[in-house]
């Protein structure tokens, strides 16, 4: 008797999803060890070198590229903003809030890649698909 082939995809294997873990996790470690400033190498060079090798890992580095972009892009308004003094309130929040924000869906970004899940992050600016 021979088997029906299974209508389900098969699911991601280990390397797909370490992959897709270090894009996600790669921009916290870069801001610890960096200050912050080079959080968008890791899941780029994630992308560059391994964006072939699955969905899940293409779509973790661009996702997580993209979403540390906007971050960084957001820093630099918050930085401008406290340099001008009268603006210093709102340069606090796009200093501390995107920071915050990282954190937080880099993890949860890295939990769901350890399920074999894509995770689209909420704020990201398109430039790597």
């Amino acid at each position: 008797m021979t088997e029906l082939p299974s209508a389900r995809p098969a699911a991601p294997g280990g390397d797909e999803r370490v992959l897709a873990i270090l894009a996600h996790l790669s921009p916290i470690i870069a801001a610890i060890l960096t200050a912050g400033w080079l959080s968008i190498v890791g899941p780029l060079i994630v992308w560059l070198i391994w964006k072939n090798h699955s969905p899940l890992v293409r779509t973790a580095s661009a996702t997580s590229f993209n979403f540390n972009i906007t971050i960084w892009i957001a820093t630099v308004i918050g930085w401008i903003c406290v340099i001008t003094i009268v603006l210093f309130p709102l340069g606090l929040v796009l200093i501390l809030l995107p920071g915050l924000l990282q954190i937080i869906f880099s993890i949860v970004g890295a939990v769901k890649a350890a399920g074999g899940q894509q995770f689209r992050y909420p704020f990201q600016v398109p430039i790597l698909r």
